[in-house]
């Protein structure tokens, strides 16, 4: 099995029972969860070596977060033990045509606050395989972009594969600033995951006629946008789930992907999924599975329909970490989509 470093912020998720808005709720359902985190969680479950770096306070809500980290095997010796709070998250869980909605109340948190002497990064990417980062991690602060970078040097040190998704967040930074930081830490990257906003508005990759609010995809807009990638910044592979949102409680969900080698374009089956019970960390499972398919040595199809397949089961699931086997996934991108009990 492969050692998987991900580094990122965990945060505490305060969501609204019974898709309740925010005005209505008397009390807040908890759970802990972020990007890189909730990746680090699926490749614990798979059964990979799976370690996360972060920064928590030292107090007894950081040492909430780090456990429910070590609930679900995934290591925490390195992580930090400094700054002032965890950061928090509120989540009102939409329904039908009504969206869900986040407010952040993540300023100042500790890995936005921590620098780069926090981390020893030779001792963390010592016999690593693979590193994951987002973009929302130097989204957090101009500290964080400096530590991720100095995380992707010590990475590329150690020969390690390195994997990113975009994940733009314009509640933590506009597209401008987006672009500045993320163009130059590209280099870094082998894997490159997103959406055709992230590429947009991240990259400045203007895509074909796909429209992210929109029901339908022009999957040719993907082949010519993960192209001019690929010729940019010599990615390995280029991939972006395609989420089809019907309503907020029903969306179809597949993904595709380019070799950059071949220039191969290969498009992945599609799932209904509705009801969605949770699509928050469904992103960061189709990651998860994507990251354990390559690292098993899967061909990037295979890959690609394990991701897929994973991703389509978070949606089912409430929090924000994957907590489904491989064998579970294993069934589903096998064509057993049944949801027959298991006895």
């Amino acid at each position: 099995m492969a050692k998987i470093i991900t580094m990122g912020e965990i945060m505490l998720r305060l969501s609204t029972p019974n898709n309740e808005k925010f005005i209505q709720a008397d009390e807040f359902d908890i759970n802990y969860g972020g990007g890189e985190a909730n990746v680090a969680v699926s490749l614990a479950n798979y059964g990979h070596d799976a370690e996360f770096i972060t920064a928590v306070p030292d107090n007894p809500i950081g040492m909430c977060a780090i456990a429910a980290l070590r609930k679900y095997g995934v290591e925490t010796k390195h992580i930090a033990k400094c700054g002032e709070r965890l950061g928090i998250y509120f989540l009102e869980t939409g329904a039908a045509m009504r969206a869900s909605n986040v407010v952040y109340d993540r300023a100042h948190s500790s890995i936005a606050t921590a620098d780069a002497s926090k981390f020893n990064f030779d001792e963390i990417f010592e016999g690593a395989d693979w590193f994951h980062f987002t973009g929302i991690t130097p989204a957090i602060s101009d500290l964080a972009a400096e530590v991720t970078e100095v995380a992707l040097q010590a990475a590329k040190k150690h020969n390690v594969t390195v994997s990113c998704d975009l994940n733009f967040r314009k509640k933590l930074w506009s597209s401008e600033k987006a672009q500045k930081v993320m163009t130059n830490l590209m280099k870094y990257v082998d894997v490159c995951i997103g959406n055709e906003e992230d590429a947009e508005k991240v990259l400045g990759f203007k895509p074909g006629n796909t429209d992210v609010t929109k029901g339908d995809l022009e999957l040719s807009g993907y082949v010519d946008i993960f192209g001019r990638m690929i010729d940019q910044f010599g990615f390995k592979y280029v991939i972006s789930s395609l989420r089809e949102s019907h309503s907020a409680s029903n969306n179809d969900w597949s993904a595709c992907i380019m070799d950059g080698k071949t220039k191969e374009f290969y498009h992945s089956r599609k799932y209904n999924i509705n009801p969605i019970v949770d699509r928050v960390g469904g992103g960061d499972s189709f990651a998860g599975g994507l990251i354990c398919g390559l690292c098993d040595g899967k061909d990037f199809k295979a890959a690609l329909e394990f991701a897929v397949a994973a991703s389509a089961l978070k949606h089912t699931i409430p929090g924000d970490f994957n907590l489904v086997t491989r064998a579970d996934v294993e069934t589903l991108a096998g064509g057993d989509a049944s949801g027959r009990v298991q006895r």
